[in-house]
């Protein structure tokens, strides 16, 4: 019913039922005496020669003022077709109060306002569940009877489902154990030609072994097929989590983290003590992601696999625009109030106190209300990021399969949660944008270089490499460009792999509320002793210097001086992680500390080891993530020093990704010396490009060439033009005509690539006519006179010039193009907007970002600049964190909560701000801390500027 429908709906009729007679199933039917007496009739009759026993006769007592003549209608149908009836409670509310909120989602299901919703809502408020007291003065005995025996037939438990592996994996002659210990033998001759240290072979030992106990042999074959495949199309993936970075995983060719380089606990995901399945992760490309997704489809069968769902819920912002919507109010005032939420504030009314609304209003008040309400209810089913059940038989068995939004995409009605909690196989099919922006710059390189790249090729540990790490010059890498990372990496420079490890760890919530970052500063600068209680917590947290900063730490913790079991351990990390949400800590307090006492151990050490626990819930990472992040981020902070060029190249042409949006990476591409060339009719093509000058010289293999090659921005960062129209003028352009390569005019360029008008103005918008017509206005003149011009212009040809009248208008200024290249491509190639005010912030000794560190830590300083992101993490207590860019560089502002509150309006609205505030600089760390904030956007008129905002 599900699979025959569109999502969010079923058909379900007659022949579907004739087709596929549901013997273990029970029918309910509710007459629609509405309809005419023979239908009712004919339908009636249907149910009793095919559902005989397994049919009953709804009715519903909702004091509409018909329940008696329903209910006298509905025995006299039995009588005549032998149906027993039953009650049935039409329940959609919990309590009559919520009759309000129910009309509302009615009138959101079906797109109607309340004052259209008519008969299609409730007439009164009886849709709630009621007691049985009140339901006995309501049914009649006979059929509330019939409701328990209905109740009794119904003895399904979900302890019934057997989930069964599918087998197509394994040869016909090798059992699935004896088929993943060839894979591993023969993966483990690849990653060592000269032989596996011994390390390596007890770890393979014990980790077959416990597979083997477990029964998951067919979870790491089905891994590995999937990961085969990929790398057998060229698609970069990565897996990561404990079980894919264990040895196993490793000669599987699942992941690329050498078991020799890191300590991981492989009981974090799998364990005897927990019957569960490991849970691995597996990033692939995300523009290549979908080939791995169809491929499983096709591997399996649709009847046999689908995706996992999520349940998408209320937010306050989505919540006051379907409220906003029910209620009729303008679309203009429903978008100005979702605009004016942001993600701080305790609730809907303190978030929208800047929306500048009547609050006295009723329909306000009732709006506030019902979105309130509303927040955090289910929305709509949609599926989950990657997470694939596959089964042996038909996994409909198990569970329905329905339609998603998303063309050949199948989800089933679970989420992620109860697949753990049934014990179903999940294969997490991740999307990673890094891993694009990898492969894409591994090909620019490799085109202009004399030997073709790859990640394997990568000389690993370059200290230049970590030199750029140390001074955070890290815009673009991955996992270590956020505000947060760049401040922490001149204080714990990194100089090898396993310090990148530690880096990307320890700038979370977790390592933060559990105070152990400042600890283990002090404690790498030589400034604080390295304590450990006992020989085996050494062991534990020797390469953390004595402070737990990985999931994983804190399991052995448990495990060595508490006496834990690798499942008791697992246990724990998982209450770590919902102890906030559902409490449940206590007994291992209790547990851990008696553990430890008992072992010798100090109350005082053993109280702080819970207070870490206690911070790792607000999130610990683990360090098995870390270890397969690192790899990347090195990769990619390698990329980026050797080859900036294409480094920025590949991160434009796999956007939306990362932190920064294509603005920030251009600029700093052109700060490390990168030539950008703007987007032209006539050179760009359908992505951003590098053109390398005829005097280029080859790099030498890892040394950073003497000439870089030139970035061209492609026809995908101009705002309106169809990836269509894109890839037309470059089929055309490579055609070549009477002028092979270019076009000599607006009207030639229209005629050879056919390209219609609105692309047309999107091209001259971007000033990528320029060529073609010398500036924007004039771009825009012609573009409008080409449609007028078709006839004549395909009659006589394009050999001469094209027909038509030359005008005499002013060329745009400066500060209009640079407006009108925001507008069009979300930046700009010449002067910052900055620059044009400089001369008038200098009267009021306003600094440059570039100057901002020959200030001095505590001196006054004013600065001013675009608002490029905002951050107000949950961890920070309030503190607002702000990235403005002028035409020199990034400074970094924090706003205390205070003055956050106090200026409100300005910390969440501004696009240009000012800041006058004092210098505090630790190192190469400076920060701005802001005393007065001035909102300056209206200098900027109707230029578009954009910001990231995250939590």
């Amino acid at each position: 019913a599900r699979r025959d429908a569109a999502k969010g709906s079923y058909r379900i009729d007659r022949a579907l039922l004739d087709q596929n007679r549901p013997d273990d199933c029970i029918l309910l039917w509710l007459p629609d005496f509405s309809r005419q007496r023979d239908a009712v009739e004919e339908e009636a009759a249907w149910l009793r020669e095919g559902f005989a026993g397994q049919a009953w006769i709804g009715v519903e007592a909702l004091l509409r003022g018909d329940d008696r003549r329903v209910l006298r209608r509905s025995r006299e149908l039995g009588r005549r077709h032998g149906l027993p009836l039953c009650a049935a409670g039409g329940a959609c509310m919990h309590a009559w109060e919520r009759r309000p909120l129910q009309d509302i989602l009615s009138a959101v299901r079906l797109g109607k306002t309340i004052d259209e919703l008519g008969f299609d809502g409730e007439c009164n408020g009886q849709r709630h569940l009621r007691d049985r007291a009140r339901l006995a003065r309501l049914y009649p005995p006979d059929l509330l009877a019939a409701t328990v025996e209905i109740a009794g037939l119904c003895d399904f438990s979900l302890d019934e489902l057997r989930y069964e592996y599918p087998l197509e994996l394994v040869p016909e002659a090798y059992t699935a154990h004896g088929w993943l210990c060839r894979l591993t033998i023969r993966g483990m001759r690849l990653r060592w030609p000269e032989g596996a240290p011994v390390r390596v072979r007890l770890l393979l030992k014990k980790e077959l072994a416990l597979i083997r106990e477990l029964g998951y042999e067919h979870y790491f074959l089905t891994v590995h097929d999937v990961v085969d495949f990929a790398r057998g199309r060229g698609i970069l993936c990565q897996g990561r989590g404990s079980a894919a970075n264990s040895a196993v995983c490793y000669c599987l060719g699942i992941t690329e983290v050498d078991p020799m380089r890191i300590e991981l606990l492989f009981e974090r995901f799998i364990s005897r003590e927990r019957d569960e399945p490991p849970d691995i992760d597996v990033d692939f490309e995300h523009s290549r992601r979908e080939e791995v997704i169809q491929y499983i489809y096709e591997r399996y069968g649709r009847d046999r696999t689908a995706l996992a769902a999520t349940v998408i819920c209320y937010r306050p912002r989505s919540a006051v625009r379907d409220v906003g919507k029910a209620l009729g109010f303008e679309p203009g005032l429903i978008d100005h109030l979702a605009k004016s939420i942001y993600w701080w504030g305790s609730d809907l009314k303190e978030q929208l106190q800047d929306a500048d609304i009547d609050h006295t209003d009723p329909r306000m008040r009732m709006l506030l209300t019902l979105a309130g309400a509303l927040q955090g209810f289910p929305r709509h089913l949609s599926q989950h990021v990657g997470g694939f059940v596959i089964s042996r038989g038909p996994l409909t068995r198990l569970v329905p399969i329905e339609n998603a939004a998303m063309a050949d995409r199948t989800v089933i009605q679970w989420e992620k949660d109860d697949l753990e909690a049934l014990g179903l196989l999940k294969v997490d099919v991740l999307a990673l944008g890094m891993l694009t922006a990898i492969r894409k710059c591994l090909e620019l390189v490799s085109a202009y270089s004399s030997r073709p790249l790859s990640m394997d090729r990568i000389p690993a540990e370059d200290p230049k490499v970590y030199d750029m790490m140390s001074r955070a010059d890290t815009v673009g890498v991955f996992q270590i460009e956020s505000r947060a990372q760049m401040s922490m990496l001149p204080r714990l420079r990194p100089r090898n792999y396993y310090d990148l490890v530690i880096q990307i760890a320890i700038v979370r919530p977790g390592p933060i509320q559990g105070d152990m970052v400042h600890p283990y500063l002090n404690r790498r600068d030589g400034k604080e002793e390295i304590v450990y209680p006992s020989k085996e917590t050494k062991e534990v947290l020797e390469r953390t210097l004595g402070v737990p900063i990985f999931q994983e730490q804190v399991m052995k913790l448990a495990m060595v001086a508490a006496g834990f079991s690798g499942g008791e351990a697992d246990q724990l990390r998982r209450a770590m992680a919902a102890w906030k949400r559902k409490g449940g800590l206590e007994p291992y307090r209790e547990k851990l500390i008696s553990g430890m006492l008992e072992r010798g151990y100090e109350q005082e050490f053993a109280e702080r080891l819970f207070r870490q626990i206690l911070g790792f819930g607000d999130y610990g990472f683990p360090e098995s993530h870390s270890s397969s992040f690192a790899l990347l981020a090195y990769v990619s902070s390698w990329l980026k020093h050797y080859h900036p060029a294409a480094f920025c190249c590949a991160l434009l042409n796999s956007q939306p990704m990362g932190f920064y949006a294509p603005p920030q990476l251009i600029r700093d591409a052109r700060a490390h010396g990168v030539e950008v060339l703007p987007v032209h009719v006539n050179h760009s093509l359908a992505d951003c490009s590098l053109e390398t000058p005829a005097d280029f010289v080859r790099p030498r293999e890892h040394a950073r060439q003497v000439l870089e090659p030139r970035l061209r921005i492609g026809f995908n960062q101009v705002k309106g033009l169809s990836r269509k129209a894109a890839e037309a003028i470059c089929e055309a352009r490579a055609a070549g005509l009477q002028t092979p390569g270019a076009f000599s005019s607006i009207e030639e360029l229209v005629f050879r690539s056919g390209i219609g008008k609105k692309d047309l103005e999107a091209l001259a918008a971007a000033d990528a006519l320029r060529e073609l017509a010398g500036d924007r206005h004039r771009a825009f003149w012609y573009s409008a006179g080409v449609g007028a011009a078709d006839g004549l212009f395909a009659a006589t040809g394009f050999g001469a010039e094209a027909p038509g009248v030359d005008v005499l208008l002013p060329a745009p200024g400066e500060w209009e193009n640079i407006a009108a290249d925001y507008a069009a491509t979300g930046f700009s190639l010449r002067r910052h907007p900055l620059a044009l005010f400089r001369k008038h912030l200098n009267r009021f000794q306003v600094v440059p970002a570039r100057e901002l560190a020959g200030v001095g830590d505590g001196r006054g300083a004013k600065v001013a600049g675009l608002v490029t992101c905002r951050q107000r993490p949950m961890t920070a207590s309030g503190v607002t964190f702000l990235t403005l860019e002028d035409e020199s560089g990034m400074v970094n502002v924090v706003v205390w909560p205070a003055l956050g509150e106090r200026q409100r309006p300005v910390v969440r609205r501004s696009r240009l701000l000012g800041v006058s505030g004092h210098v505090q600089q630790s190192g190469d760390v400076i920060h701005l801390i802001a005393h007065q904030l001035t909102d300056l956007t209206h200098w900027l008129g109707e230029m578009e500027t954009s910001s990231r905002d995250f939590t």
